[in-house]
């Protein structure tokens, strides 16, 4: 190749760079209302945007991969915690772990009402946004050390899975796919239960919650059911119709679990769920 063919080379893949660049730009802004969700930004939204920036959350927290890192990353919270949850939180988020023994986690920011409000609608339209499938997961922090997870306890034990964890052993174990469906049902129940013992999350651990049903049943139990299994189906249909009070996993009776399984799950993916939390040792 000359130096003309090589100046000319240039300039044409120059030519073609630019207008590729200029074409994916042009696409891009084509499409930036439908994927970030601009026709869902209300006046609630942008209030609680200007709450989160006033009180500097993101020096602790991330969206979109942007923050501290050093809290949980938010960008899907709202999808993993209800509304009443996330307001008790925000309200007094000393309740949800014991200072004496993990310090300080979060701090009181002392919001109105309003502000708590405005801010979870802040935080649902960031968790309806498509970021193409950021984070991978959600950072998940538990009542043990920060930040736990089932994963980091079994590896801080050194085993390759958490504890009370079982195999799958096969497409026909009603057990066994109850543990799929503890995973991927939507919101996934592994998002606030851990199954590792003494590891609560937004939700209590359910290691050995068989036996702890048992000892429930015998005493102090406020809802219908007479079994252990018709517990544990009725704790996933039916979340509100025994709460422990003063726990800080419900607020005025009501259980900060959501209350659509019942109606997304079908009777037997119910029964596989039961089949597999009876199975948690």
């Amino acid at each position: 190749m000359n130096k003309r063919q090589a100046r000319l080379f240039a300039i044409g893949a120059t030519a073609v760079s630019a207008l590729a660049f200029l074409a994916l730009t042009v696409d891009s802004h084509r499409q930036f209302d439908k994927l970030t969700n601009a026709g869902a930004i209300t006046p609630a939204v942008t209030r609680g945007m200007n709450v989160w920036h006033a009180n500097n959350c993101i020096n602790c927290h991330t969206v979109f991969g942007e923050g501290a890192y050093y809290a949980p990353d938010l960008t899907k919270i709202t999808k993993l915690r209800g509304t009443p949850y996330l307001t008790a939180y925000m309200r007094d988020p000393s309740k949800f772990y014991d200072e004496s023994r993990h310090r300080r986690l979060m701090p009181k920011q002392n919001l109105g009402e309003r502000d708590i409000a405005d801010l979870i609608a802040f935080l649902d339209w960031v968790s309806n946004v498509d970021n193409q499938g950021w984070p991978p997961r959600p950072i998940l922090v538990t009542g043990s050390t920060f930040p736990g997870t089932d994963v980091a306890v079994a590896q801080a034990a050194g085993t390759g899975a958490p504890p009370a964890a079982r195999p799958v052993s096969g497409a026909d174990d009603p057990a066994a796919l109850g543990e799929r469906l503890f995973r991927s049902v939507q919101p996934a129940c592994a998002a606030c239960h851990s199954i590792a013992p003494g590891v609560n999350m937004a939700g209590p651990s359910l290691a050995g919650v068989g036996a702890r049903a048992t000892q429930l049943l015998a005493s102090g139990y406020d809802g219908k059911a007479t079994d252990v299994a018709g517990y544990l189906r009725e704790s996933i249909t039916q979340p509100s119709a025994h709460v422990v009070p003063g726990a800080m996993y419900s607020a005025n009776g009501v259980s900060f679990m959501p209350a659509t399984y019942g109606k997304d799950l079908t009777p037997q993916q119910v029964d596989q769920l039961v089949a597999y939390l009876s199975s948690l040792k």
